[in-house]
């Protein structure tokens, strides 16, 4: 019979990598908290038009890479290709924003987009993403950018390069669009086709396509931070002092202009040249209309998201490396079994994970198994052991091995862990 093989970008996660992604989950989680980010657990199935509404219809996720169906009922259902709109969705829905006045909350999950597979991108691709809900001062986006340093510093990654950029807003939008369709105007014909449609529709992001020709052709267009309005202009000018006064370095990107149509004001990315084109490891920026235009009151907002797979790919190897005190029970002897599973269990209860072999093989295989699976001590149980009230404890780390009587074996592999 032929074997069902994994869809196409739609990878496993096998140990022990996966032990690598739990330990970096904690870590994000844990970093959430102690920013004061409360977690949101999104449903990934949403209706379509939560993204065409947000995102943007001329956008490439929405004209090319939503994974997008009609379910039984009718209902056009997309598998949720970004975590913003959701959590937009999700505090018009509860009336979140009415239980705290700056609401700051959190998810990790995967995320669907066709797109075709190659490095840190996959078609199911997993985020961690944080918003701030509630307030329009840049220290909201200073501390997510310095949150986000905070993390990557955390995780041994290097030679990350942080870009901003500041798209205005729509007070100031109409008069850096009036000067990019004069600049276009004479460019058709020579930009590819996907940006000769979006001239019409969404000229800003002409000047994020990655096309070659394109870029070259567009490398003198105007810049959007030269067309902001007066109080776009301050709220830019006050982020890169704070950004300056804390010594965060950043480059000011005027390409930045994001693949969401939702973004106002501030626009950052943080890159790495270790992946090649597809550079950005985590993205985010302000959006302070998108709660209005689906159907919520009018507040401002920001967020960003991090790639789990491009962090995975950045991390340094010892990084990664489960460092998790385990201990091994071997027995030998069905008799002695008894013992071994009651130990077993005692050392369970106290907090530190414990392995035992089901098929009773040679001390020898034990010790070997004990061995591959990271463990740092094995208890020995044996008749003799069981008759002396004595366990024989190796010690895989230092290569030592001594007796301690059953009653404080407890105490001793908890002392030992520490």
């Amino acid at each position: 019979m032929e074997k069902v093989a994994s869809v196409k970008g739609f990878n496993d996660i096998l140990p022990p990598d996966s032990k690598g992604w739990e330990k970096l989950e904690a870590y994000l989680r844990n970093t959430f908290n102690l920013y004061g980010f409360s977690e949101l657990r999104l449903p990934i199935l949403e209706k379509t038009e939560l993204f065409s509404r947000s995102i943007g219809e001329v956008t490439d996720i929405v004209e090319k890479e939503m994974y997008s169906f009609t379910d039984k009922g009718g209902t056009s259902i997309t598998m949720r290709p970004e975590g913003t709109a959701s959590a937009v969705r999700c505090i018009i829905e509860h009336k979140l924003y009415a239980l705290e006045p700056q609401l700051k909350l959190f998810y990790i999950g995967p995320m669907f987009r066709y797109e075709r597979p190659q490095k840190g991108r996959l078609r199911q691709f997993h985020q961690a993403g944080c918003e701030i809900f509630g307030s329009d001062s840049p220290k909201a986006e200073f501390e997510l950018l310095m949150m986000l340093n905070d993390i990557l510093t955390g995780l041994g990654i290097q030679s990350v390069k942080i870009e901003i950029n500041s798209l205005g807003c729509p007070k100031c939008r109409p008069s850096f669009r009036k000067a990019i369709l004069n600049f276009l105007s004479d460019k058709k014909g020579v930009l590819c086709g996907d940006c000769e449609k979006r001239i019409e529709a969404n000229p800003l992001r002409v000047l994020d396509c990655k096309v070659e020709r394109c870029r070259e052709t567009t490398k003198n267009a105007p810049v959007t931070t030269e067309y902001l309005c007066e109080e776009c202009d301050d709220h830019w000018k006050k982020l890169l002092k704070l950004l300056d006064d804390a010594g965060l370095s950043y480059t000011i990107n005027s390409r930045l202009v994001r693949g969401l149509d939702y973004y106002t004001k501030t626009a950052f990315e943080f890159t790495s040249t270790y992946l090649g084109a597809q550079s950005a490891v985590a993205a985010g920026g302000r959006y302070n209309n998108l709660v209005e235009e689906l159907g919520g009151p009018s507040i401002p907002a920001v967020g960003f998201g991090i790639g789990l797979e491009r962090l995975m790919l950045l991390i340094p190897d010892e990084n990664k490396k489960n460092k998790e005190f385990k201990v091994f029970t071997a027995y030998i002897g069905n008799t002695a079994f008894n013992k071994a599973s009651e130990v077993t269990s005692s050392i369970r209860e106290a907090g530190i994970p414990c392995e035992f072999d089901y098929d009773g093989k040679s001390l020898k295989s034990q010790m070997r198994r004990a061995d591959k699976l990271g463990c740092s001590l094995v208890v020995i149980i044996g008749e003799d052991e069981i008759a002396r009230r004595k366990a024989a404890v190796k010690n895989l780390n230092e290569k030592t091995q001594q007796e301690v009587d059953f009653e404080n074996l407890i105490n001793f592999i908890i002392k030992t862990a520490r």
